[in-house]
């Protein structure tokens, strides 16, 4: 059974920085499958987008990618790099996992969903100097 479930995310201050639907093949999965169904799917859409458009993702391709090419990221992203980069960034409380309005802190905690669940991701800034 597949779910459609849409994914917002925000900063600490509640601005909602981009919001995508995502379909999942089954309405009990783990944080790290979730996040890796979402980069991957926001990967494919970058592909599949106008070459003029910059790649927004839940994390941003490497600064060392950036020095090679440029400011912009290259059209071609690697979908595996980027889903290692987002659970790393996880696992470092740099992105925060809420569903419907619940915490997760790891990546094998069990995410079971539902008709209207809200799946929100925090993007925290670290502060200069800290």
């Amino acid at each position: 059974m597949s779910i459609d479930v849409r994914v917002r995310d925000e900063t600490t201050s509640g601005d909602v920085l981009q919001e995508l639907a995502l379909q999942l093949s089954s309405e009990r999965l783990t944080v790290a499958e979730l996040i890796r169904t979402r980069v991957e799917a926001e990967v494919r859409a970058h592909h599949a987008s106008d070459a003029s458009e910059p790649y927004r993702g839940l994390v941003q391709p490497e600064r060392h990618e950036e020095r090679l090419n440029g400011p912009r990221p290259p059209k071609r992203i690697d979908p595996e790099k980027q889903v290692e980069v987002a659970l790393d960034a996880f696992s470092r409380g740099r992105v925060l996992l809420l569903v419907d309005d619940r915490q997760l802190t790891e990546l094998a905690d069990e995410v079971v969903l539902g008709p209207g669940s809200a799946v929100t991701f925090l993007k925290l800034i670290p502060l200069v100097g800290g």
